[in-house]
């Protein structure tokens, strides 16, 4: 019990005494400032203080006072309550902080310090914890005016009676646009060229300003002053990032990145840079090639690719690695080196002018190419003022050695000869000529219709030998195929021959058989017929001796008379008795006889 009395004894005692903290308060913000000058700062303000008088005045041309004379005051209010700040001697300025939204930056211009010399435009960076302790820029040596440090992202208690904060939000008022405070950045694919606008001059005879270390890419200012810094165009570029940047002190000029493609290489011309020391060789006397970081020409070339080049102090010659096409003709190349080429105008020795169209074929290789550029300054005059005369007045020269009809007739020996004697006189600028061709031929109209008059009776007389040719191909044809024709038929005389030669073999030996055989038939026939007259004779002899020689003789006759029908009385026997024509009647009887014979005949038959 005495517990729990004791407690809520407490816990009055407790109520009592925030109720009498509360009036006290009550009592100090009401009568505080008359009786003890109290001054409450909220957590995001900054006090301002302005004396409104003193026993001190400032000095002419001073505006914040640092050993209490009237006016405003370098010391600020931080947040809380302040006291013996009467307001018949103080009048306090209740300002809010200072914010730099992120990615943005703040400017600063100072009201008060010293004068900046002449030679600079912008008020030197000192230690004064960004600009938030005005007394330590005063005492240390701060300038009056437009201030090379910057105010980054953040919250910052700033003496505004000393220092005006110009942000994104209120550019316009000072002449300036937002885009000026933000941070400055250079895209991945992109470099950015630097002109300062502060710093002692660039020397005489130089473009840009030297590279100059630690100053963290022209975000301290301050530290590139200090290094010697030059004012105007910068030999160092900013890479790819976001920078802080006093557009005061820097202007940036976005370009992009030097490309070389596929089959090019670049050539660098450094318009600044270390001394020039020539390191081409004794042997290459037109010209001069230089390390990388030298002025000149420099020796290593670029090679395919993307390269952060600063191209307001350096050129780039881009140079073909690939085999270049250049036409003395009214057609041109993509690379466009050849648009002022046109064809050549010749004079043969027979006296015609004619055209002729060429094509010309080189290579640069990519370790000749600063040799190139050194000694003739682009690939544009290469073409210009080396392939042009060289070319066009080979082919004027030799043209004078020959007719028009030998460049017509023999074309290909005179592009040889052309190859050879360009390819010997490029060689001299470090130019590899891969070929000559020779185009168009464009002779004078006359001597071409001349020309196609002869032709066309060299083409009728070639038509007459083939037409010729061919009548005697077609009466070959003729005669082959006669012989072809009569070719069974002397076969078969062949044969034939052969046959008869074998017929009169066989008959030859039929013949000899049978004259044998007949040899021996009349062998056997005369010994027959001998023996048949030994028997007729021996039967002659005997009839002689039985009948006597002229009664055997009788005999035979009238047997070879029976045996042979011959007539003894004739058919028709004429005679002339009476004086009659017996002739006659002898014709008549023999017709008579012969109608006679043919009628028994017909009926016999």
């Amino acid at each position: 019990m005495l517990a729990i009395i004791t407690s809520f004894i407490g816990q009055v005692d407790l109520t009592v005494v925030g109720a009498l903290a509360a009036l006290v308060c009550v009592l100090l913000l009401l009568v505080g400032p008359l009786l003890f000058g109290t001054v409450l700062i909220r957590e995001r303000q900054v006090g301002i203080v302005v004396k409104r008088f003193s026993s001190r005045s400032l000095q002419a041309g001073q505006l914040i006072a640092l050993a209490g004379e009237a006016g405003y005051q370098a010391d600020t209010l931080a947040p809380g309550l302040h006291f013996g700040f009467w307001r018949w001697q103080y009048r306090i300025l209740k300002v809010p902080v200072t914010i730099v939204p992120q990615g943005e930056i703040a400017l600063v211009v100072a009201a008060d310090g010293v004068s900046i010399p002449s030679e600079r435009i912008l008020g030197k960076v000192v230690d004064c914890d960004n600009f938030q302790n005005a007394r330590k820029f005063l005492v240390n040596g701060g300038e009056k005016g437009r201030q090379l440090g910057i105010l980054t992202a953040g919250t910052y208690r700033i003496n505004t009676a000393l220092f005006e904060i110009i942000t994104s939000t209120d550019a316009q008022e000072h002449g300036m646009s937002s885009d000026q405070l933000q941070l400055h950045r250079v895209e991945p694919d992109k470099v950015g060229i630097v002109t300062t606008l502060d710093g002692r001059p660039i020397e005489q005879g130089e473009i840009a300003g030297p590279i100059i270390p630690t100053h963290d890419n022209f975000q301290n200012a301050q530290a590139f002053l200090q290094g010697g810094g030059r004012r105007g165009l910068q030999e160092q570029i900013l890479l790819s990032g976001t920078w802080n940047l006093n557009p005061w002190f820097v202007q940036v000029e976005p370009v992009p990145m030097v490309e070389i493609p596929i089959g090019h290489v670049g050539v660098v011309i450094s318009f600044v840079g270390k001394a020039h020391e020539d390191v081409s060789g004794v042997e290459f006397k037109h010209g001069d090639l230089v390390n990388s970081g030298h002025k000149g020409v420099w020796v290593t070339p670029l090679y395919p690719g993307k390269h952060p080049l600063n191209t307001r102090i350096m050129k780039v010659e881009r140079v073909p690695t690939t085999n270049i096409v250049l036409n003395w003709a009214s057609r041109t190349e993509s690379h466009n080196f050849d648009a002022k080429l046109s064809s050549i105008t010749v004079r043969s020795r027979d006296g015609f002018a004619f055209n002729l169209d060429v094509a010309q074929i080189i290579h640069v290789g990519a370790l000749d190419a600063p040799k190139v550029i050194s000694r003739v300054g682009s690939m544009q005059n290469l073409v210009d003022h080396v392939l042009q005369p060289i070319v066009g007045n080979y082919f004027r020269n030799s043209a004078q050695n020959y007719t028009v009809l030998d460049f017509l007739s023999a074309r290909s020996e005179r592009q040889t000869e052309a190859a050879q004697h360009i390819r010997a006189a490029l060689a001299a600028y470090d130019v590899q000529a891969i070929d000559t061709l020779i185009g168009d031929i464009n002779p004078p109209a006359a001597l071409m219709e001349t020309q196609t008059d002869r032709k066309i009776a060299e083409e009728q007389r070639k038509t007459y030998e083939v037409q010729e040719a061919a009548q005697k191909q077609r009466q070959q044809l003729v005669r082959e195929t006669a012989v072809a024709d009569i070719q069974q038929q002397v076969v078969g005389a062949e044969q034939g021959v052969n046959i008869a030669e074998l017929q009169a073999g066989a008959h030859i030996k039929q013949a000899t058989g049978e004259a044998e055989a007949i040899r021996l038939r009349a062998l056997g026939e005369a010994e027959a017929i001998r023996a048949t007259g030994t028997a007729k004779a021996e039967a002659y002899r005997v009839g002689v001796e039985a009948l006597g020689a002229q009664g055997y003789t009788v005999m035979q006759l009238m047997q070879i008379v029976g045996e042979r029908n011959v007539r003894i009385v004739p058919d028709v026997s004429v005679s002339s008795a009476n004086g009659s024509n017996g002739l006659v009647d002898g014709l008549i009887g023999l017709m008579v006889r012969e109608q006679t014979n043919g009628k028994a005949a017909h009926k016999a038959s």
